[in-house]
């Protein structure tokens, strides 16, 4: 159908005419597509290597091998599952592997930079599971004696670290300590942290947490989909008996390739390298805003948090739109104690991970956010925003070259 491959180029060109700071997305390499969209999507192979439950499976084992080997020797880990088909059916195979129905769950609360499936009200996650929530001090890091102190009293049967809007270093083995005091399963969801991890620059889940789940997108720049974690044989032998046949039927391979490609590119020494540009230039953008009177966060990662409502008198919904007319792609979100609703929210979450993957530097970081405060601030006008915005994308690499 013609029309899908015309809206496949307008997208294209919206990707590389504009700024996604979107911290939750990234630009894939040639390769990783080209796995991605391969003849491994005609194959079907329910099970695992050497267990498959159709013929014709040699290659397909052999490419699911070198990603689980890949993903194992990237993260320091004994075991992995590469299947899950995303982040969401990773976190729901991982609580179904180590839970019963109705156990006890103590995770961050997603207005305070949680995630959907960490036991949002509208999710499985608190259908299937009682979910209590811990918080953060007035500094936004994580309150710790508060954990312990709702742990000892709850005896929750799983302790939950890893989030979708926390812009600090996350204590693991702090958490670990008071999972292993209490009892509890210690699970890991690292999704928006794995590059950070793979590449150095956070801590590692490993040795503390039981199991660790992620996604493979996002800052581990590969396709989208989910992978599951352990260093125990118990566990990871529940995580594959509920993957399949428990959840999931055929595995996506072409996918598992282009997941194996991104583990190998994030193995390479030019990664760790990526990596140590987002934090600075996350860093420098919101130490610019903060400069400039803005309300923004501080930050040890590729993200950090930006109060629109105190800093320029609207909501976060408000200001992606406006964002969106100067080709600043951003997203809305829930601010620690926000008081609008999740669909209007008092802030933006802003990511530097898929900008530096083509290449800005700080100097432009700097230059994104002054574009960003002055736009909001309606000291510049849109013409004059899209001036300076073209002006950083013409030093960027077009998405289709990387």
């Amino acid at each position: 159908m013609e029309k899908l491959f015309e809206l496949v180029a307008l997208e294209t060109k919206r990707q590389n005419e504009g700024l996604e700071l979107i911290a939750s997305e990234n630009f894939t390499s040639k390769k990783v597509r080209a796995l991605a969209g391969s003849v491994l999507t005609n194959k079907y192979a329910e099970g695992y290597p050497g267990r498959r439950y159709y013929g014709g499976c040699h290659y397909i084992d052999e490419i699911e091998g070198t990603a689980i080997e890949l993903a194992k020797k990237l993260f320091n880990a004994k075991y992995a599952n590469v299947q899950p088909h995303s982040g969401s059916s990773a976190n729901m195979i991982a609580y179904a592997s180590v839970l019963e129905l109705g156990d006890s769950i103590l995770t961050l609360s997603l207005d305070e930079g949680g995630h959907l499936t960490h036991g949002s009200p509208v999710n499985f996650s608190s259908k299937h599971y009682k979910v209590t929530h811990y918080g953060l001090k007035d500094d936004g890091t994580i309150d710790y004696e508060a954990l312990r102190e709702i742990a000892l009293k709850l005896k929750s049967k799983l302790i939950l670290a890893g989030f979708s809007a926390y812009p600090f270093i996350i204590d693991f083995a702090r958490i670990g300590k008071i999972a292993k005091e209490v009892g509890a399963y210690f699970m890991v969801d690292m999704a928006h942290i794995a590059g950070l991890i793979a590449g150095g620059y956070h801590p590692s889940p490993f040795p503390y947490a039981d199991i660790v789940t992620s996604t493979t997108h996002k800052t581990l720049r590969g396709p989208r989909g989910g992978i599951i974690l352990t260093n125990s044989e118990e566990i990871i032998k529940k995580v594959n008996f509920t993957c399949f046949p428990g959840m999931q039927g055929g595995p996506l391979e072409n996918i598992i390739g282009a997941k194996a490609q991104s583990f190998y590119e994030a193995l390479q020494p030019e990664f760790k390298e990526y990596i140590k540009r987002v934090v600075e230039n996350t860093k420098v953008a919101s130490e610019t805003l903060r400069a400039l009177g803005a309300e923004a966060s501080e930050t040890e990662t590729h993200l950090f948090l930006l109060n629109t409502k105190k800093s320029y008198g609207i909501t976060g919904k408000d200001a992606e739109a406006l964002l969106e007319t100067i080709k600043i792609t951003t997203n809305k979100n829930m601010l620690p104690k926000d008081d609008e609703r999740p669909n209007t929210t008092s802030g933006l979450r802003l990511g530097f991970a898929a900008v530096t993957t083509r290449g800005l530097t700080e100097v432009n970081a700097a230059e994104t956010a002054r574009i960003i405060h002055e736009f909001l601030s309606k000291k510049i006008t849109k013409e004059e925003a899209m001036i300076r915005v073209n002006k950083i994308v013409d030093t960027l690499q077009a998405i289709d070259s990387l």
